[in-house]
């Protein structure tokens, strides 16, 4: 019998002649085979998934998936045909062997992100649950051809969303109050706020001086300690150096001290052993000479003498030249010595004058960002003052203390002074005119002399002359 699969069909054959199953849209039938047709279009599925993010908080996430086979691959169509073409697509146990799939991996995925991860990256781990979930249905030969997340909805008992809803609607209703009364405030302040606007803006300029000021200063007190920090690391790696470099050198000079010990030990040793064997040879000829003078006692005693000052010649320069050598060799270890000593005294000498010009080059530029930060202050404060100096004097005046310090020498200056006053008064007529008026005037200034005479005299101890007048015991007149 010849069968024709539909569009949406395929064809799955078995029995005689097949070793497993054979797949086509159109095929004979023979006896001893049977057929069914695989319907291959995708199926709907709907979820309301329930899982757990990492905090322990519930959500239902709903979802639609449109799966069905994977038809561009043969392996898969076999699959497909062998596990699930027996049961309706739209049976329970389909949808329930796709639902355990989806909701297995939904909630493995879900409880290692927080909340507000599933939340905000929705689309992210709508991605994450397809590729985990696709991957478990290819063993069924399964493919999903559309997945749509929902938004996630709260568990009963637990309105996590609604929560976060009303949170949002107070924040905007408490905004929109915000609004009003900041627009009521505004309304309300800004007929004054041209009055207040002066004052508000020397308070401003006011509190960033001295914000300014005070930045200024803890930078300043940081770099400074940063260089002495500095200085410091470096002059203990300074004396670190310089006590290694006195410990090596004190190790060579006791090297050099031993090798000339064991030189000067060596020569007394050769000069002693050459003596020793000068002395067996001058014995040696000695016996020789005695038994030749007994051989020949008439031999001349001019040619014995002679030998005997050869020999004795050969000895003393022999003697001198070990000597000379010896003394030669000791100089040349002292004055070796010498210059290993000098070298490393200018080594030391070097390294501290280093040190000292690297110290003296890290205070210039302490002193020159000092410098810079007070330029940069005081150009800052000019600024503000708008070009101002007479006010930038009066501020950094005022900021260094220098008027109450004239405050203070003023007052250390009137300390202790007792003044005296004295009151003297006349009566002179207003009412009376011409000669007696003008004899008033006289005697105005007349009036004047006793209390000048007095001060004059309480300040320095000098009389008026005698024939202008005396001062009497009390400061009441003067008599004439």
């Amino acid at each position: 019998m010849y069968w024709v699969a539909g569009p949406s069909e395929v064809l799955a054959i078995t029995g005689w002649g097949i070793a497993d199953i054979s797949l086509a849209k159109k095929k004979w039938v023979w006896p001893g085979q049977k057929v069914i047709r695989v319907g291959i279009s995708p199926v709907n599925y709907t979820f309301q998934v329930q899982a757990m993010s990492a905090e322990k908080l519930p959500f239902i996430l709903p979802a639609v998936f449109t799966i069905g086979p994977r038809v561009n691959s043969d392996e898969a169509m076999l699959k497909f045909a062998k596990l699930i073409s027996p049961h309706d697509k739209l049976s329970n146990h389909v949808k329930e062997l796709v639902q355990g799939v989806i909701e297995g991996e939904t909630r493995v995925l879900a409880a290692s992100m927080t909340m507000e991860e599933i939340f905000k990256g929705t689309k992210q781990f709508k991605q994450e649950v397809f590729d985990k979930v696709q991957l478990e249905l290819d063993q069924f030969g399964l493919l999903i051809y559309n997945a749509n997340v929902k938004q996630l909805v709260d568990v009963p008992g637990h309105e996590y969303f609604s929560y976060l809803g009303q949170k949002t609607q107070m924040e905007a209703a408490n905004q929109a109050r915000i609004d009003v009364s900041e627009a009521k405030m505004k309304g309300e302040i800004g007929s004054k706020q041209r009055e207040s606007q002066t004052t508000q803006n020397a308070a401003k300029i006011d509190a960033e001086t001295t914000i300014i000021a005070t930045k200024r200063q803890g930078e300043g007190k940081k770099e400074e300690v940063r260089v002495k920090a500095e200085v410091q690391i470096f002059e203990n790696q300074r004396a670190a150096e310089v006590a290694e470099a006195n410990a090596e050198l004190a190790k060579k000079k006791a090297g050099w001290a031993q090798l000339s010990q064991l030189a000067e030990v060596e020569s007394a040793k050769a000069v002693a052993l050459r003596e020793a064997e000068l002395q067996r040879v001058v014995e040696q000829k000695n016996v020789l000479t005695r038994t030749e003078k007994l051989k020949a006692e008439h031999l001349s005693k001019a040619s014995v003498e002679y030998e005997i000052k050869v020999q004795e010649a050969n000895w003393e320069l022999y003697k001198k030249q070990k000597e000379a050598e010896a003394v030669f060799f000791k100089q040349q270890k002292e004055a070796e010595a010498k210059k290993a000593t000098a070298d490393a005294a200018f080594y030391t000498q070097q390294q501290v004058a280093d040190g000292a010009l690297y110290a003296k080059q890290k205070e210039a530029d302490g002193i020159a960002a000092i410098a810079d930060a007070q330029g940069l202050y005081l150009k800052c404060l000019l600024k503000e003052v708008n070009g101002n100096y007479a006010a930038l004097r009066d501020y950094m005046m005022i900021n260094d203390g220098v008027f109450q310090e004239i405050a203070k020498i003023n007052a250390e200056a009137v300390k202790g002074l007792q003044p005296k006053i004295s009151v003297w008064s006349g009566a002179n007529g207003g009412g009376e005119s011409g000669a007696v008026g003008g004899m008033n005037g006289v005697a105005g200034v007349y009036s004047m002399l006793p209390p000048l005479f007095q001060t004059v005299h309480e300040q320095t101890g000098m009389l008026p002359p005698a024939w202008l007048g005396t001062l009497p015991s009390s400061s009441q007149s003067l008599s004439n």
